[in-house]
């Protein structure tokens, strides 16, 4: 058995570093950053999970991205903090394992390969867990050639449209506060699609009263595409 896992775990690890134009140095990170958990479950005693490179590659990716928002972004630290949330949320990274088609590269337990190749926060969590390995494999400079041109890419694309740096969620709170008493909610109403590609439909309420209806490929990106719209319905310019 063994063999045979080592040489499903080195063909899917080739494959990878093709793909992000890296060589690993140390091809057990490399096999730990490809290794779900269901794998491990499966094989139990001989592979480790990508779960503590992910703990690792999330710091790594915090720290890769506030020093970039940093260098190129002339914001207070509440805006950055806003900013940084944004990039580095799951439906960031999942954009990002998409790109790269990392799904693909991933050892899976047979009950998880089908839906967990196309899960977001499977394959976000896995964007980190290969960051963290890139990381430790050959340190800070060759982690931020991994990760650094899709922030750019990403940061420029929230400047284009704008979207990061306005919370319409909390402008739409600050207005409601103003009126004591009333109490602001946000409800999924409904979603949609294969579990890889929902949209999910947000009705966002005053009072229990809707104010407005708008939909988003999270429910984060919901809940904020309501806000919006019930703030351009009361007028607010948005």
């Amino acid at each position: 058995m063994m063999e045979s896992v080592l040489n499903e775990a080195e063909r899917k690890i080739t494959l990878l570093e093709e793909k992000i134009d890296y060589r690993f140095e140390d091809r057990q990170l490399a096999f730990d950053a490809i290794t779900h958990s269901s794998y491990q479950n499966e094989h139990k005693g001989i592979v480790v999970s990508n779960e503590r490179l992910e703990f690792l590659g999330d710091s790594v990716l915090s720290l890769i991205t506030g020093e970039l928002l940093y260098k190129t972004v002339s914001e207070d630290e509440g805006s950055l903090t806003k900013i940084r949330a944004a990039l580095v949320c799951e439906e960031s990274l999942h954009e990002f394992a998409k790109q790269l088609d990392l799904g693909d590269f991933l050892l899976f337990g047979k009950g998880e390969a089908q839906e967990g190749r196309h899960r977001a926060s499977t394959l976000a969590d896995a964007v980190e867990a290969v960051l963290g390995a890139i990381y430790l494999d050959g340190g800070l400079t060759k982690a931020k050639k991994f990760i650094q041109p899709y922030i750019k890419e990403k940061l420029n694309s929230m400047r284009t449209s704008a979207a990061v740096f306005r919370d319409y969620k909390t402008l739409l709170q600050e207005i409601v506060q103003k009126n004591r008493g009333d109490k602001l909610s946000y409800e999924i109403i409904s979603e949609d699609g294969p579990a890889h590609d929902k949209v999910f439909v947000c009705c966002v309420k005053i009072n229990s009263n809707a104010m407005a209806t708008a939909d988003g490929r999270s429910k984060k990106a919901a809940e904020q595409a309501a806000a919006k719209e019930a703030l351009r319905i009361m007028g607010v310019e948005v």
